[in-house]
């Protein structure tokens, strides 16, 4: 037994070689790899009916039972072999819990997926004798191969990121690592084991041994299809933003009409807000400071209901935010990030506005400036924090997720259109919207140009991606 850990989980994949992990496992005295124990499909075997006196049936009516009866196995330390596609209820338990051992096989995604679409073709999972072997050419589909190193990528990194979180490591093995015997020791020596194998398991036999080019019968299409895969994911946008709550006390809700708007920092708030007034019956019938369980309450209410947010273009978003948090001198204007961007970061803005002499060229080079000043914001790269007047709108959408995703995503431009049809939708009378703006020292339209247009794009490059803007104008 262990003095550090009270079970253990192999996460693997299929056809990485984790029958001879758990084969190798299973030799060491006081070990015991109960098979994919959580599969869906079947319980550790696909002959087996119970694992440690409990059934499937059993099993599937609550996992808990079988993992309590893993982690409590009275002559092992146990553990099982956990794949991707296993029943997700118990993923984030066994991830957290320092006391289970993690042990992480991998194996190149191609050969995996060869080997899989092989053993499907011949029906042959296991070798232990190399005259029954049975051997298939394969026809090699790219779509069907990038579709399964997504899935593997996506398991990957969250097994490391629930790692990282919990202050956890894992022993990994990859799939050539499994035949040195000193590694397999060294497994046991991280399980809390004295014990040593003079030798690994030999039942077990490589079932394709041969190269990728015997394997598949169309291998000019493996070439086409490895050079299309992004495998380092190097066209992403880089995201540095930290994690958005829901903000449920901004939201918006009519009393006795189904109308809930969840604000965007920095979009069209005021304009939308008076309007849902003009539906509710004055402003003294709309409802804010909401908790998510009063807002549950609002709902059950208000049937039908819709929520919707507002997308601005980032353009205009960015400059009307500088132009009302920045260069403003009046309330909810940020007096001390304007006094640290004229000073640390140099931004061409007066101390004050009143009585400057500040003209149109002024303004532009300013503008031009803080959209410079915020890629580095959202980048991670200032102390300044990311606001959320001028946090990606992805972020924040992605934030509201976090307790229930907007059924309507509407866009600032179209809203004369859309605010009425959503209306209608919730049995709201016809109340036409007015556009409503801000007092600035000069529109957008005065100092737009393509360097601001360019700047923007490579500020917002997510927001730009994710909603399909186009240029300003």
């Amino acid at each position: 037994m262990s003095d550090r850990f009270d079970y253990f989980v192999v996460f693997a994949e299929m056809r990485t070689g984790s029958n001879f992990l758990e084969a190798n496992l299973n030799a060491f005295e006081g070990f015991k790899c109960y098979g994919e124990a959580f599969n869906p499909h079947f319980i550790a075997y696909p002959n087996y009916t119970e694992v440690l006196g409990i059934d499937q049936a059993t099993r599937d009516a609550d996992p808990q039972v079988l993992l309590k009866a893993v982690r409590e196995d009275p002559e092992h330390l146990a553990g099982f072999r956990f794949f991707n596609d296993h029943d997700p209820r118990v993923l984030d338990e066994i991830l957290n819990d320092p006391r289970c051992a993690k042990i992480i096989l991998t194996r190149n995604p191609l050969d995996s997926f060869v080997s899989w679409k092989i053993a499907q073709a011949t029906g042959q999972w296991k070798l232990t004798d190399v005259r029954k072997r049975r051997d298939s050419q394969i026809s090699f589909d790219g779509q069907e191969f990038a579709d399964h190193v997504a899935r593997l990528q996506a398991f990957q990194v969250k097994l490391m990121n629930g790692l990282q979180k919990t202050g956890q490591t894992a022993f990994y093995v990859a799939y050539e690592d499994l035949q040195d015997l000193d590694v397999m020791n060294g497994l046991a020596t991280f399980l809390g084991s004295d014990a040593r194998l003079e030798n690994l398991d030999s039942k077990l036999k490589r079932q394709n041994p041969s190269p990728i080019s015997e394997k598949v019968s169309n291998i000019h299409d493996v070439s086409a299809a490895l050079a299309a895969l992004d495998r380092f994911n190097l066209n992403r946008t880089p995201n540095f933003e930290p994690r958005r709550g829901a903000a449920v006390p901004s939201y918006v809700a009519t009393k006795g009409a189904g109308l809930l708007f969840m604000p965007m920092q920095g979009g069209p708030t005021t304009a939308v807000t008076d309007w849902m007034a003009k539906i509710a019956g004055g402003a003294d019938r709309l409802l804010s400071n909401l908790n998510q369980r009063q807002l549950r309450d609002w709902k059950a209410r208000h049937l039908p209901h819709r929520s919707f947010t507002v997308l601005r273009h980032p353009v205009a978003r960015a400059h009307e935010v500088f132009c009302t948090r920045i260069l403003s001198d009046g309330p909810g204007s940020y007096h001390k990030i304007r006094r640290t961007l004229r000073n640390r970061f140099e931004l061409p803005i007066p101390e004050a506005m009143e009585g400057a002499n500040y003209s149109k060229d002024d303004h532009r080079k300013a503008f031009q400036a803080f959209l410079t000043w915020l890629q580095a914001n959202l980048n991670g790269q200032t102390a300044i924090r990311q606001d959320g007047h001028w946090v990606s709108q992805a972020s924040v959408l992605e934030g509201f997720g976090g307790f229930q995703a907007p059924d309507h995503i509407l866009r600032e431009e179209d809203l004369v259109n859309s605010l009425p049809r959503l209306a209608s939708e919730v049995g709201a009378g016809p109340h036409g919207f007015v556009e409503r703006h801000a007092s600035l020292p000069f529109d957008l339209a005065d100092i737009y140009d393509a360097d601001i247009e360019k700047r923007a794009q490579v500020t917002y490059a997510r927001d730009y991606e994710a909603f399909g803007f186009k240029s300003w104008r």
